[in-house]
Formats: structure tokens, sequence, C-alpha cells
């Protein structure tokens, strides 16, 4: 025999010596891990043509392999980066459904204060003419507050109400009594009488309860969609530990270095890997939980007694009603004022009165509360708010869930009905460690993680703060009252706080959100409940009812 065949016999002897028992020539092949590597993206010369021996691998089982150590470090950045994605994939309906509704009940909310200040406008223009516009800045801000408490703005709505009444019964009491000149002194003694005359009836009352709930409640549920579409969108993002992407490497791509590309993790495997690499957002879990209860709760609010639509779309034929009030009584409340604050000067001429318009229209088609319009984006409260409460109770337990939908992904795993032909992350056979509890201090004998209990993630800790301080405002917000603001309301206060409502009248504090109330008259804040009241001149008397009532019976 030549000596050059015997020098080949030899080395392939030893190499088939160092094989595995049962192994075959065919098994010692990479070619179908070098097509899944490529497919990855990979360059092929990072690959060997057969399995090498694997005491260089970091992280997979030192035994052959088709993996060097580039590889390993390559596999290992993408198992990283599928991770992310995969979280941020699985999460993806709790982030739209917060981003969506928020836009949507935020646009219905803008558009029906739009629609109920030109609703008013065009009426008061069209019943009350030239008096009514001399005047309109009164109502323009008060729109102009409301929206800006709506959107966050420093305004205590209680004393913004007041206000709007007290300068409303400054300028009834001056049209009513327009052969009397009044100084700024004598008005502010007219406002200090309000209590007692109730020239606007109990209007202003229940308007300020109703307006108060139902914009505490609605502000604060748009803010809570807010709040719950930023701390999905910021915990979606994860930055997986040194000891999370180790075992993501291991389960995801450990096959490939074993020559099992197509092996799939067992689904047991998985979950004790994502509830390692996902324990602090498990945590969140429980904050985010109450955190859906609440918003739940308000919601149930702004669909009954707190329902901003049915408050705004009638508030002009209130606002109508109150002046009315006013005018029926206006010789008995003007007498009163004059008792108290003392006889006024006669006006230098009288002014001359207006005449009312001709075209006037007694007609007129009461407010039906069983009605709910639909021009505010093209829906109602009702049908937005039964949207967003289906997808929120869609929502809860999303972040204990992950793992648990992250690894039902057949695309991830083997699945439940494989549990012996998947990657135990050492072979392909039955995973037997336990499943590991939720959250992070149960993960201290996870197999498959090094997780550190002893240190919280900072980041998750920040979000279950901001569900916390969150969740109490809807809380507040539910029994009508406002966090900031709850003990500026004499009235309010008087109500209760619980959180079940009588008659169509519920507790009202005021705003949850970070402002201050600003700084008003004491002598004016109890103006706008009482409101200002007419004095004798029936014929000016007549002319502001006959406008402001028109408002309602033109609707």
């Amino acid at each position: 025999m030549p000596s050059w065949i015997g020098a080949v016999i030899l080395p392939l002897s030893g190499l088939l010596l160092s094989l595995p028992a049962g192994a075959d020539v065919k098994a010692r092949s990479c070619g179908e891990v070098r097509q899944a590597y490529g497919a990855k993206g990979f360059s092929l010369a990072d690959i060997p043509y057969q399995e090498i021996a694997g005491e260089h691998l970091r992280i997979c089982p030192q035994e052959y392999t088709c993996c060097t150590t580039e590889m390993e470090d390559k596999l290992s950045q993408q198992s990283k980066l599928e991770f992310e994605n995969l979280v941020e994939e699985t999460s993806h309906f709790v982030r739209t459904t917060f981003v969506s509704r928020h836009k949507k009940f935020d646009e219905f909310f803008r558009e029906l204060l739009e629609n109920a200040e030109k609703s008013l406008n065009d009426m008061f223009v069209r019943t009350y003419g030239m008096l009514y516009m001399q005047n309109s800045e009164v109502f323009q801000d008060l729109f102009t507050e409301l929206k800006r408490y709506y959107t966050g703005g420093n305004v205590n709505l209680e004393e913004m109400l007041n206000d709007f009444w007290a300068r409303l019964l400054e300028r009834m009491f001056q049209l009513i009594n327009p052969q009397y000149h009044f100084s700024e002194d004598y008005l502010e003694c007219v406002s200090k009488y309000t209590d007692q005359l109730k020239p606007f009836g109990d209007v202003p009352r229940k308007l300020k309860i109703q307006v108060t709930r139902a914009f505490i409640a609605a502000r604060t549920f748009v803010q809570g969609l807010t709040v719950g579409r930023e701390v999905a969108n910021r915990v979606s993002k994860v930055s997986p530990t040194p000891g999370c992407i180790r075992a993501l490497m291991k389960m995801l791509y450990c096959p490939y270095c074993r020559g099992l590309p197509t092996v799939r993790p067992c689904n047991n495997y998985c979950l004790n890997v994502m509830k390692g690499c996902l324990a602090n957002q498990a945590d969140l879990d429980t904050e985010w939980n109450l955190f859906i209860d609440a918003m739940l709760l308000v919601a149930e609010r702004l669909e009954g007694p707190f329902n901003i639509e049915s408050v705004m779309d009638p508030i002009d034929v209130k606002i109508s009603e109150a002046i009315m009030n006013m005018q029926e009584n206006s010789m008995q409340v003007s007498a009163k004022v004059f008792q108290g604050c003392g006889q006024p000067k006669p006006a230098p001429a009288l002014r001359s009165a207006r005449a009312v318009p001709e075209n006037f229209n007694t007609r007129f088609r009461p407010y039906n509360p069983e009605e709910r319009p639909t021009t505010a984006a093209g829906t109602s409260l009702d049908r937005l708010v039964t949207d967003i409460k289906e997808k929120l109770k869609l929502s809860k337990k999303v972040w204990s869930a992950l793992p648990y939908t992250i690894c039902k992904d057949e695309s991830v795993t083997a699945g439940t009905s494989n549990e012996e032909e998947c990657w135990n992350g050492h072979s392909k056979a039955r995973y037997l460690p336990e499943i590991m509890n939720d959250g992070l201090t149960n993960q201290i004998n996870n197999p498959e993680v090094d997780v550190d209990i002893t240190r919280p993630d900072t980041f998750i800790r920040q979000q279950i703060m901001a569900l916390r301080v969150m969740t109490n405002k809807l809380k507040n917000a539910y029994n009508g009252n406002d966090v900031n603001f709850q003990d500026t309301s004499d009235e309010s206060s008087g109500s209760g706080s619980g959180s079940g409502c009588m008659d169509d009248v519920c507790p009202t504090e005021f705003e949850f959100v970070t402002t201050e109330a600003p700084a008003v008259d004491p002598d004016r804040r109890e103006v706008d409940s009482s409101a200002a009241q007419p004095g004798p001149s029936l014929l000016s008397g007549c002319l502001v009812c006959i406008a402001l009532v028109s408002q309602r019976l033109c609707r």
C-alpha cells in the first residue's frame, strides 16, 4: 500500500473516533446552518462547512459546533434585536389603543366645545342683535376659559364660573336699570347680595355642579389616555440586561451552533426566559390594572351623570333660563338691592330703549335630554366611550401576559404540542424545570436568566409612580373632585364627595391637573351661584329676557 494512503487513513480514523456515538458523516455538515445563517443576512465567510470543536464558545454548549466566536457574537446581538422587536410588536395593540382613542376623544371634546360656543353665539345674535354683540366677550371668555381648563391650563373652574355669573349680573343689572348710573363700588355691592337674592334662580348652582364634574371627568379621562399612551410607549421599548441577552442567545440561536437551525425552543423554556427578561415589566401590571379599572369607572361617569355632551349641548338654553328668571324677578331684586346698597344716582340722560326685533320667533322646541347629537367628530360621547371601554378591558394584565403572548408565537417556539422535539437549552428534548411565577422577586431561582432581584428597574418604577398618580386623579374625578381644588368649594363640598349621584346632582370639587386657582376677589366667589338680579326697568328688562329666552325658543 502506498505511503500516502496510510497518511490519509490515519487522520480520518482519528476524526471518526472523535465523533459522538451514533453520528454520521451527514450530521457533521453545517450546510443547513449556513443556509439559515445566510438567510439572516450574515456573511457566510464566518461559518465553517463542518462542525468544529466548541471550546471557544462563551454562551452555547462547548461541544462540536457550527459556530465561530464571530458567529456567536453576531447571533447574540441578533437575539437582542429580535427580542426588542417581539416586545414592541406584542404590545402594539395596547399602544395603538391609547394613541387612537386619545386622538378621537380629544377631537370630539374640542369640536363639542366649538359647536356649543357657535350655537350660543348664533342664537344670541339672531335674537338679541347688537345688544348681545356689545356684551359678547362675557360669553366668549367663558368658552375660552373652559377650553383652557380642558387643555391643562391654570383654571379653577368654580371661580371661573362664579366670575362669569358676576360679570353677567353686572351687565344685566345695568341693562335692566338704564335710568341709573352705577359706579364700580355700587356694582360690587350688588354682587354681595347675590347669595341672598339669587337673581338667576338655581341655574348657576346647578350648572356649576354639572359643568365642573363633567369637565373634571372629561379632562381627567383624556389625561388618563395620555398617561396610558406614554407608559405603554415607554415600557414597550425594553433594554435587556446582559444576563437576559445571554439567555436569549442560548434559547434562540444556540440551536444553530448545535447544527439544529430548524428546531425551536420549548414553550416552557421560552416562558422562563421571557419571565426573567421581563420581570420588571410584570411588576408594572398591578398598578396598570388599577389604572385601567379607574379609567373604566370614570368612563361610566361620562356615560351617565358626568356626560359632558348633555351639559354642553343645552348650555345656551340654561343660560337663557337664568336670564329669564332674573327678568321675571327684576323689580323685587332691584328694590332689595337699592334698599341694601342705597339709591343709585340717575343717569345723565335716559338711554333710548331698543325695540324688540320684529323677526322674533316665539315658537320653540324644548331641549330633549334624551337626544344625543352626532355632530362632534362624527360620533356621540356614549358611542365613543363605549368603544374606549371595550378596548381598555382588553388591555388589562397586558404586561404580565407578555411572556405568554410572545411564547405563543409559533415563529418563536415549538408550541405546547411539541414538547419532545424542541430545544431545551442543551439539546432537542423535553424541558423539565418548572415555570417561574411573574415579577422580579419570583426570579430568584430562574434557571435560565441571571436576575438581580435586589435592583428593580428605575425606569419601570417611574412608570409605576406615574400610573399611581393618574389613578388617584381618576378616583377623585369619579367622585366629582379635583385633586388640586378639593377644598375651594364650600357649596360643592356640602353635596358630599361620595361615588353616588342623586337627582342628577353630584358633588363637584375641582380639577385634578397641576393647576392653581387664579386670584379672585373673595367677595365675588359666590357671585355666580346667585347670579345678578334685575331692576325695575321693564322695557330694557323685557328686551333682555326676550332676547336670551329666545335662545331656547329658537332651538
